[in-house]
This record gives structure tokens, C-alpha cells and sequence, in this order.
């Protein structure tokens, strides 16, 4: 062989060699790895929970040992793969189930703040019913439509391969689900660390669809835990116990709390401006700077999860279930209401909305309300003194100021009853609800927002918050008048998503950006005609500052109560049996 020969035989090796170096290392497993992480890391930069397959450190990019994750995921690209028909789309389909899985997780997180769990699809139906026709266009577009495609392309023919293909992630999701003993004891020696107060670090750490599985495992174990806690007889008697203390400490003082749907106060956004004051005089003049602020455990949405700490004063775990009311069987849990009625008050619940959302009839009847209205539009026109009236031009989220007057007119003659049961009067209010809009034949917009982030939703929340806040103002005014020496507290359930979710909080600097800001609400309270402020609580500190002016400061000499030490206590997890044993008799 001559030397031209020689080189021309090694030229072809080499490219031989290089083509199929390049086939082994860029192909649709390679490109679809690096799919994964291009958009874990783009959402990552937007807030997000961070990387998939690489984290950051100072700078530094690093592998994340999410052995189980990448495997799952591999496991689960290989199977889409072999179940579609071969086709010049195939690759890319295969990705699109797992890619639009790990996309949705993090929306909801940069939405709401809030780590996604699988028990929360129990709540889609009710998501829906809120949504408005853009978003579900939206949706339609880029997830029914690629989903569909996917469902189509499947070579339903390969049925064996389809069935016994998915036996491991059968075995995988069935082990979490009754076996999760096994399954929690494992991943937590074959997996990265999990922060117990931080889950989307413990994302970050393990994956998503990992995380998934675990915490679903970890709610399965949670609720045989409460076993230990179901002791009715015992229950009952310790709520009868509590209620005659409180019968005889009384002093009859009666309860407005009001909860406001995304009653958000624009003035706390360190970075923004506005063309007017947000906040309405009346508002101003009744409350001044004695407007505190309370901890709620959500951010953006799920308004029952606010409702159950405000009612029953223990912190909403999620440990049985994602939203802790969808739980309630209607079965006595005694929580404030509830004890409250043994101990003689009239408790009525009044809700500004559909009774269908998370289990609510069901929730507040284990909560304890004698009575619950919702309005006639909801109910078939049922026994309620609530009517929505034309909301039709603020996506029928009734305006506060028309549940504030007609719940004024219902409860009037309860409070001027000679000698009657005091009253227990529970408030809960839609409007403000996301896209946030006004009826500008009533309430045309008052304000522009000058910042560097244009948010548009929270820009027109700044503009619903000054009619709202005069309708707060009007509304207690009402109730002073009424009755001067009740306990009136009005506390927004969580701040609204904001256009951009966490980001938009982050820009605009909502309260200088202090650490767990974006869980702090407003909160006003009045005790015997005077504004009343505490240093920052929770939401499930409410129960207490409720229990202890009705027994004027009593409760607090006989328990330990968190917020009269006025600093924010984090006693959380001390909590926590009290929460297991309220939710094993809800649940009953």
C-alpha cells in the first residue's frame, strides 16, 4: 500500500471513528438531558427552583448526584420513545409529556411560591372554573394541543410492550403509594438531602418528579400516623372542657372576623410609586399606621389553606392532603367556631363565592358554623341572604362593599336582641381575585404605578385597593356603630401572584424584601372601639387574640400565646401534634 493509500485509510478511520463518537454522544438522549436542563435552568433564572441536572455556586456550574432523577427520567424518555410509531417527530414527542410535566411544576412554583404535590390535582376542577377564556386558550395551545398529538402518535398495536413497559413506574408509584415506609427509608439513603423547611430546595437537590413521589410517600405515612390521634371520646371532652372555661371567663364580646381575598397594601412595595395614594382616606383616617401584619401560609392562591389557620390556629402542614379542607368530612374537628358554639355563641360563616371550591359545606360544618351562606346565584337561590348581584364585568367576583352592606342588614337585628347569644360573625370575600378587574362604569381606575417592572395585575390590585379599603372602612365604621365593645379583625388571605410571580415581589421590593415577605398580609384589628396592633403573627395566632380579648386577657394568663411576647415567634413545629390530632378527627 503506498503512503497516499496509508493516509487516506487512516483519514477514513478517523472520520469513521469521529461519526460514531458523535452518534454515541449527541443524539435524541444527549439532546433531550440537555433540553432538561436548558429549561431547568432558564426557570431557574427567573425564580425557579432551581437546576435539574447542574445547580449553581458561586458561579460555579456542578453536577447534582440525582442518580434516582436522571434515571427515572431516562427510564421514562426511553419508554415514550418505544411506544410511538417512528416517525421524523419521534424523538420530540417522546420529550413532550415529561417536558411539559417538569415546565408545569414550575410555573406553579413561581406562581404561588408553592412546591406542586400530587394530591393537588384533586383541586384542577375548581382551578378551571376560575380561569379566564385567555388562559384556557393559552393552555389549550400549548399543552392539550402537543399532548394530543403525543396520545395520537402511540402504536396502540405494541400493546405488550406499552403494558409491561410501564411496570416499573407502576412498582415505583405503588411503592409510594402503600408501601411508603419502604419508599421514604430508601430514597432518604439513596438521595440528596431534603430540607424539611424548604422544599424547593429539596427539588433542587433530588428532581421533580423524585420530590413528587417522596412527598406523596410522606402524606401517605402522615396519615397513618394520625391514627395515634383519633381518641374521640377524649377529644370531645377536652372541647366541652375548653368550651365551659370559656363560657365562664366570657365576656360576651362578639366576633367579626373578616377575611379579604388579595387584600394587598401597594404602600408596602418599597419600589414603586403611584399617581395617587393607594389607600382611600376613610381607610387612613380609621386605621393610620396601626395596620399590622400576619403570616399566611400561601402566596397567590388557595384561600382555604389562610381560612384553615385563621379558624382552627394551627398551621396548614399539607401533610394529609394539599389543601387541608378538601380532608373535612363535616364530622366535628371543634376548631374556633366550633368551640365557641359549645361555649354559647351564634357562629355563622359568610362566603362571597362558590361553595363547590375545596370542599367548603364539608369544611365549615367541621369547623364548626351553626350557619353558612353562600350567595343565591351558587345555591339555587337557597336559604342565604347573600346575592352577587351584576358582577358580570369583574368576572363575578362581588365587590366587598355589596356582601359588607347586605351582611351589615342580616346580622343587625341578631345584635340588637335583647339578651341573645353573642355572635360570632365570619366574613369571607372573593373580589380582588386574579385578573383583578374593574368595572370602570363604577370604579374606573384611579392610579398609575410608576416602577421599573411593569406589572399590570398588581397596578390594577393598587386600583381595586382604593375602593376596597374604603369599603373596609365603611364597613366597620357600620359595625362601631352597631356595637362598639365587639372584636372586629379584617386580614387579607395572601397576597395576589403578581404578573410575574415571586419576581414581581423580588423588583418591587414588597417590604424591603424582608426574609418570608411575600407571606405577609395585612391585618387590622379593633377591640372595644380602639385600633389594636401586635408585632408580626400568623395567620393561626388569630384563634388566640380571638379567645384571649373575649376573655379579657385570660386565655393568655392560662396558655402560652405567641404573639403577646410582640416579636414573631417560630413555633411552627411545636405545633404540630395539635395539627395531626385536629386533622385525624376532620377526617373521620
Amino acid at each position: 500500500m503506498t503512503t497516499n493509500g496509508i493516509t487516506a485509510a487512516i483519514q477514513l478511520n478517523t472520520r469513521l471513528l469521529a461519526s460514531k463518537a458523535c452518534s454515541l454522544l449527541i443524539n435524541r438522549y444527549t439532546l433531550f438531558f440537555l433540553g432538561v436542563y436548558a429549561l431547568s435552568l432558564a426557570v431557574n433564572l427567573l425564580g425557579g427552583m432551581g437546576g435539574v441536572v447542574l445547580m449553581t455556586e458561586d458561579n460555579y456550574f456542578y453536577f447534582k448526584k440525582e442518580y434516582c432523577e436522571l434515571t427515572l427520567l431516562f427510564y421514562l424518555y426511553c419508554y415514550c420513545n418505544m411506544i410511538l410509531r417512528p416517525s421524523r417527530w419521534q424523538a420530540w414527542l417522546a420529550a413532550v409529556p415529561l417536558l411539559l410535566a417538569y415546565l408545569a411544576q414550575d410555573i406553579y412554583y413561581l406562581m404561588y411560591s408553592s412546591v406542586f404535590r400530587i394530591v393537588e390535582l384533586t383541586s384542577l376542577s375548581e382551578l378551571f372554573t376560575i380561569l379566564t377564556s385567555e388562559i384556557i386558550v393559552l393552555l389549550t395551545v400549548i399543552v392539550a394541543v402537543p399532548l394530543g398529538f403525543f396520545f395520537w402518535s402511540i402504536n396502540y398495536r405494541k400493546w405488550l410492550v406499552i403494558t409491561t413497559g410501564i411496570v416499573p413506574l407502576l412498582l415505583l408509584i405503588g411503592t409510594a403509594e402503600f408501601y411508603p415506609k419502604f419508599f421514604t427509608a430508601t430514597f432518604e439513603k439513596v438521595g440528596e438531602e431534603i430540607i424539611y423547611w424548604d422544599d424547593a430546595i429539596s427539588v433542587a437537590n433530588n428532581g421533580r418528579f423524585m420530590m413528587l413521589l417522596y412527598r406523596e410517600a410522606e402524606r401517605n405515612l402522615s396519615i397513618e400516623k394520625t391514627e395515634k390521634f383519633r381518641d374521640r371520646p377524649q377529644y370531645e371532652q377536652q372541647a366541652q372542657q375548653q368550651a365551659a372555661w370559656i363560657r365562664t371567663n366570657s365576656t360576651k364580646r362578639n366576633v367579626h372576623l373578616v377575611v379579604m381575598e388579595s387584600f394587598i397594601d401597594p404602600t408596602l412595595f418599597q419600589g414603586a410609586r403611584f399617581t395617587k395614594d393607594p389607600v382611600h382616606p376613610s381607610f387612613k383616617k380609621l386605621f393610620g399606621n396601626q395596620m399590622g401584619l400576619s403570616v399566611s401560609p400561601v402566596v397567590g392562591g388557595r384561600t382555604s389553606q389562610a381560612e384553615f389557620e385563621l379558624l382552627c390556629g394551627v398551621p396548614a402542614f399539607e401533610e394529609l392532603v394539599g389543601v387541608e379542607f378538601n380532608s373535612f368530612t363535616g364530622t366535628p374537628a371543634y376548631c374556633l367556631p366550633g368551640r365557641l358554639e359549645l361555649a354559647g355563641y351564634r357562629t355563622m360563616a359568610s362566603n362571597a363565592y362558590n361553595p363547590s371550591f375545596f370542599n367548603t359545606p364539608n369544611a365549615y360544618k367541621g369547623i364548626g358554623f351553626e350557619k353558612i351562606f353562600f350567595p343565591k346565584e351558587y345555591v339555587g337561590g337557597g336559604n342565604t341572604y347573600i346575592t352577587t348581584g351584576d358582577a358580570s364585568r369583574e368576572d363575578d367576583f362581588m365587590f366587598d362593599e355589596e356582601i359588607f352592606s347586605q351582611n351589615i342588614a342580616f346580622i343587625t337585628p341578631l345584635l340588637q336582641e335583647t339578651d341573645g347569644p353573642p355572635l360570632f360573625n365570619y366574613v369571607l370575600t372573593i373580589y380582588g381575585h386574579v385578573p383583578h378587574r374593574l368595572d370602570e362604569t363604577k370604579r374606573p381606575q384611579v392610579l398609575k404605578m410608576i416602577a421599573s417592572l411593569k406589572d399590570a395585575q398588581l397596578e390594577q390590585s393598587a386600583n381595586q385597593f382604593f375602593y376596597r379599603s374604603k369599603a373596609v372602612a365603611d364597613y366597620v365604621g357600620n359595625l362601631l356603630e352597631l356595637d362598639k365593645k365587639s372584636l372586629i379583625i379584617v386580614v387579607s388571605d395572601h397576597v395576589p401572584p403578581g404578573q410575574f410571580g415571586k419576581t414581581s415581589y423580588e423588583k418591587l421590593r414588597y417590604l424591603n424584601n424582608k426574609t418570608d415577605s411575600i407571606h405577609m398580609n395585612r391585618i387590622l384589628i379593633i377591640e372595644g372601639g380602639k385600633v389594636k396592633k401586635y408585632a408580626t403573627l400568623h395567620h393561626y395566632d388569630v384563634p388566640a387574640v380571638i379567645l384571649n380579648s373575649i376573655t379579657d386577657g385570660a386565655y393568655c394568663r392560662k396558655n402560652t400565646c405567641g404573639f403577646m411576647a410582640n416579636k414573631l415567634l417560630d413555633d411552627r413545629q411545636e405545633r404540630h401534634d395539635d395539627y395531626m390530632r385536629l386533622m385525624a378527627h376532620a377526617t373521620e
